[in-house]
């Protein structure tokens, strides 16, 4: 069950991101982003993980992390499945964030989502980025003045 799951928050989020990246400015996908049901649903899958897939004793080594402690945590198929669906659900949000913004300040997005959609926070900085230039280019633009 523990696979299936796994497999089932993959393929779950992956319309969400379909729409941000190829139908970004149909108005469907902006109601669908903008609902917290996506995000609901996840977390609901993070906390039943968390409580049936989770050994209470190594998850005790989480209180004072280190390296060696986390690994041997996520060694663990269940403590495996509770992060990769904490991945998702962080990332599914960052790129929410992206998205949104982008469509509010009229940036273009595609090439953040897509990096937000297999490396997380690379996409953040590539928005963030992306969002200062063309901040500073908009700024440093001369109007015309009335003749």
């Amino acid at each position: 069950m523990l696979s299936q799951l796994f497999d089932g928050a993959n393929l779950f989020v992956l319309p969400f991101w379909a729409l941000m990246i190829v139908l970004p400015k149909w108005e469907i996908t902006r109601k669908v982003i903008s609902s917290p049901l996506p995000f609901i649903t996840l977390a609901g899958l993070y906390i039943y993980l968390l409580i049936v897939a989770v050994n209470p004793e190594s998850a005790a080594a989480l209180a004072n992390p280190k390296l060696a402690d986390i690994a041997h945590f996520f060694a663990d198929e269940g403590a495996a499945a509770v992060g990769w669906v904490h991945f998702l659900v962080m990332d599914l949000f960052v790129g929410r964030y992206i998205y949104l913004e982008g469509q509010d300040k009229g940036i273009v997005t595609i090439h953040s989502l897509i990096l937000g959609l297999f490396f997380g926070p690379i996409g953040l900085l590539s928005h963030l980025i992306t969002s200062a230039i063309l901040n500073r280019l908009n700024n440093s633009t001369p109007t015309a003045e009335p003749s």
